[in-house]
Order: C-alpha cells, then structure tokens, then sequence
C-alpha cells in the first residue's frame, strides 16, 4: 500500500489512496488537483524527496464546494478593569479525495 507526504497551506498531510482530507481553501475552478510529495512509502520502499520527490504525483478529486469548521472563540479578560473581549474564527477549508499516487 503507497503512503505519500504532501504539502497544502504550508501544512503536511499523510495520504494513501481513497484517503478523504480537509486541507486550507484551494482553486475550486477544477475538479482535480495534483500534488507533489515530499515523501513516498511503497510497502518496503521509502523514497524521501530533497525537497520533492521527482517523477511522482499524487492527485486528488476535489468534492465539495469551500466550507467551513467549527467556530473557536478567543476571550481577553482582566479582573476589576472593565476589560473583556471575545473574538471568533471560522477556518474556511475543502474536502479532497486522494485517487492516486503515481
């Protein structure tokens, strides 16, 4: 079974085929997208890339439109100040299938 390292939104991922992933917002024009590996495992085989592995992609289905995770919340509280502020962030991401690593 191949495993793969890629690279997405300056984050790594571990992949394998048929592996479903949220990476950060990409292009959404397409309905594929390719990525070079930063490291290839193949049963026995581990090719490490310097930076990447040459001769390798792996591509990707992309499946559903940008969405969103969940809310986190931020609070700034100081007793006896009258100070306290909340803030939140939704991360925007979307869904990939990964169909193949060759």
């Amino acid at each position: 079974m191949k495993k793969a390292v890629i690279t997405s939104g300056g984050k790594q991922y571990i992949v394998s085929e048929g592996d479903t992933i949220s990476i950060d917002v990409i292009d959404q024009t397409k309905k594929s997208t390719a990525f070079v590996p930063l490291l290839v495992i193949d049963n026995d085989k581990i090719t490490i890339g310097q930076p990447e592995v040459s001769g390798i992609k792996v591509t990707a289905d992309i499946l559903a439109d940008q969405d969103t995770s969940i809310k986190t919340t931020s609070i700034r509280y100081k007793a006896k100040k009258r100070v306290k502020t909340i803030k939140g962030h939704r991360q925007h991401y979307t869904d990939i299938k990964i169909t193949k690593i060759a």
